[in-house]
């Protein structure tokens, strides 16, 4: 498939497809192998093609998948040095890593791809923009604060698949424990979804063909909140975006160039 789709999102565990006309990656690999090649058969890919998984930060539900497509199958881990000890540390093993420098762009097939740092707490955390012949695509989760540099690196994106996590009112109302709560709303937990749409404000032009709301809290928002929400900010503002919603259990809306 030439395009992308997000195959699960949210704290159970996150996974994007990418292919291009020779190149296909995974972008982040939380949920299990099987899971994986599971839903990659819906969109008529072989696991067997993935060429490498791209991985934005060592925490469990964006590596679990890599003790069988890593470890056993051999699929090469694009990260930078301080997530590719964080992984090496939680499988007490080392596999194939191609290692690469955050700020800096590089290629792998006929993807250009740019990391950039992002607001989270792990050890080193980016997001990625990947530009494929004219298209350029934006992947930003797992980040409690948009910086300007955020802003910036997500200008002129033509898809952007963007965090969404929650309602900060219904973290404060949540059972969840204060530290918890903390953490979420911290400027190194995630996004909220006016956080979402203020970002979106600021990068939204005519070319911007469709947006995945991602990374929904399960118990903090909802999907219809999150559209709500961020829709709501867009119409204030005279913008008008395509967003669907990235969910956890099942493949998102399929995007193909």
């Amino acid at each position: 498939m030439k395009g992308f789709c997000p195959l699960a999102s949210g704290s159970k565990g996150n996974c994007v497809y990418l292919g291009s006309g020779n190149t296909k990656v995974l972008i982040d690999a939380g949920i299990s192998a099987k899971a994986i090649k599971g839903r990659l058969a819906e969109i008529n890919v072989d696991i067997e093609d993935i060429d490498a998984i791209l991985i934005t930060h060592e925490h469990q539900d964006h590596i679990q998948g890599l003790k069988v497509l890593a470890y056993k199958m051999g699929i090469p881990i694009f990260a930078n040095s301080e997530t590719a000890k964080g992984i090496v540390e939680y499988f007490h093993d080392c596999p194939k890593f191609k290692i690469f420098s955050t700020g800096e762009t590089f290629e792998f097939g006929d993807m250009e791809i740019h990391p950039f740092s992002i607001q989270h707490d792990t050890l080193d955390p980016v997001a990625f923009t990947v530009r494929i012949n004219q298209l350029k695509l934006g992947f930003c989760t797992d980040l409690g604060f948009a910086t300007s540099l955020v802003q910036n690196q997500l200008q002129k994106c033509d898809y952007l698949y963007l965090e969404a996590n929650h309602q900060p009112s219904m973290v404060h109302a949540s059972a969840r424990p204060m530290h918890y709560k903390q953490r979420v709303l911290s400027r190194t937990g995630h996004l909220s979804n006016e956080s979402c749409g203020q970002l979106l404000n600021h990068v939204a032009h005519p070319n911007l063909k469709h947006v995945h709301l991602a990374h929904l809290s399960s118990e903090c928002n909802s999907p219809e909140t999150a559209l709500t929400v961020i829709q709501g900010i867009l119409n204030e503002n005279g913008k008008q975006l395509e967003l669907s919603i990235a969910p956890q259990e099942r493949i998102a809306k399929a995007i193909h160039f």
